[in-house]
């Protein structure tokens, strides 16, 4: 019962103290004693009493430009500061110009910014703050290795601050650095995880150190971020389009461009790279418009003017897509045709195909016709370039092999001077784009007037 009693009593003396201590905290409070905004507001009365007096009172200027350094008044600070730099004579020369210089550039003035730091740094050079914004403002200039230097230097000060290693892998990144690159931005990511614009370059870095896998992981991972996810799309199509995965490369331009907002620039880049991907895949009626857009847009834009007038014509002729873009089993059939109507009043026979990867095809044959008989090698150059010399020269060389008796040699462009001069004395003839159109347009309409007589029959 006693101890229960003596319990009790410590208890309520206890409670009693602590109300105490609380009550007095508030009187002292009330006199200005323990509070900082009290004391700062004196020390502030006293100094613009001491600069109504003598505006170039270097003490009375140092403390109203650190009431205001210290309340995040980055105006009014500067300035303060920027009077203490024409005034002199302060004690702490270090700090003026040092604050000076981060106001500024808490304010976009940067020159003013990176003069007052010069200064600041040229008195103490083993200042976080001072080579953190320095370098800063360096990699701002694009002096990616000064950025580095002033960049490293901070980092030995502070070696956990994200914005440093951020700064210095993106900067690395620009040096074409990736390694240096990949790990002071993986060391960013870790201590902030939200930093998307850093997430992005870690992906390109890893494209650059042919790492595409880990690229891709984080590009798609990108994909759907308002702010960087035109990029990732962008690169996503890129690295598919690489690996002749057309489809996926279409797929990720089309999630580039159900994006709102996007930059004019990235805008056309995506619809560009669209496009392309789809003349790479044969798909010229979905080409066309896209490059259309564009042409309304920019009507310079790459070679996008070339590119409509090539792939518009190969639209509307179906023949020419085929011997330009259709796959070697149609562009051999399409070949064939035109060598069984060459001569239309005379027997074909047909002895012989080869194919040169994707660049030619020789056909050999037999022809009877009513006035002569003989080995004709044709040649179809599947390009619409300038075919040389060379090429022609390759296909003299073939009639021999064959035993040719003449030769004909197609392509959907022209040939060249020295080409043509090459095949005067010989028994080749060039057959260039206008007549080579008209040939296979007769070949076509030749095999389409022998099915219907014989379905007739």
């Amino acid at each position: 019962m006693n101890m229960t009693f003596i319990l009790i009593i410590a208890l309520v003396f206890i409670l009693i103290a602590t109300v105490c201590i609380i009550f007095a905290g508030r009187i002292f409070n009330k006199k200005g004693v323990g509070n900082s905004t009290g004391i700062n507001n004196a020390k502030l009365k006293e100094a613009n009493k001491k600069l109504a007096q003598n505006p170039k009172d270097a003490a009375a200027l140092f403390t109203v430009a650190d009431y205001f350094y210290t309340q995040n008044n980055w105006e009014e600070a500067y300035k303060t500061y920027t009077t203490l730099t024409e005034v002199g004579g302060s004690k702490d020369e270090f700090t003026v110009y040092c604050h000076y210089g981060i106001c500024a550039l808490k304010l976009g003035f940067i020159d003013d910014a990176y003069k007052g730091l010069t200064v600041a740094r040229s008195l103490r050079q083993n200042d976080f703050d001072v080579n953190f914004n320095l370098g800063s403002i360096e990699f701002q200039k694009k002096n990616y290795e000064k950025a580095v230097q002033l960049l490293q230097s901070a980092r030995v000060i502070n070696p956990e601050d994200a914005p440093t290693l951020r700064c210095l892998g993106h900067a690395f990144f620009k040096l074409n650095r990736h390694k240096e690159a990949m790990t002071f931005i993986r060391q960013a990511i870790s201590i902030a995880p939200d930093d998307k614009e850093s997430l992005f370059v870690l992906g390109e870095c890893y494209f650059e150190a042919n790492q595409v896998e880990q690229a891709l992981k984080i590009f798609t991972h990108l994909r759907s971020d308002p702010a960087m996810g035109v990029n990732a799309c962008s690169n996503c199509g890129a690295i598919y389009l690489n690996a002749h995965n057309y489809e996926k490369a279409i797929e990720n331009f089309e999630i580039g461009l159900k994006h709102d907002n996007i930059k004019p620039d990235a805008l056309l880049d995506l619809q560009y790279r669209l496009a392309t991907t789809y003349i790479k895949r044969n798909d010229i009626e979905r080409a066309l418009p896209l490059l259309k857009q564009i042409q309304a847009v920019n009507p310079g834009y790459k070679d996008v003017p070339s590119l409509i007038s090539q792939y518009q014509e190969l639209n509307s002729n179906k023949n020419l897509q085929i011997f330009l873009m259709g796959s070697q089993a149609d562009f051999i059939t399409l070949c064939r045709k035109s060598v069984m109507s060459y001569y239309p009043r005379a027997r074909v026979k047909i002895t012989n195909i080869t194919v040169i990867k994707n660049d030619w095809v020789d056909i050999s044959a037999e022809i009877d016709a009513p006035k002569w008989s003989d080995v004709v090698a044709f040649r179809f150059v599947r390009s619409q370039g300038t075919v040389g010399e060379l090429v022609v020269r390759d296909f003299h060389a073939h009639l021999k092999e064959v035993k040719a008796g003449k030769g004909i040699c197609l392509t959907m462009g022209t040939f060249s001077d020295e080409a043509k001069r090459f095949t005067e004395a010989r028994l080749i003839d060039l057959i260039e784009k206008n007549s080579f159109i008209t040939i296979l347009n007769s070949a076509v309409v030749a095999k389409s007037d022998t099915g219907a007589q014989k379905k007739s029959k």
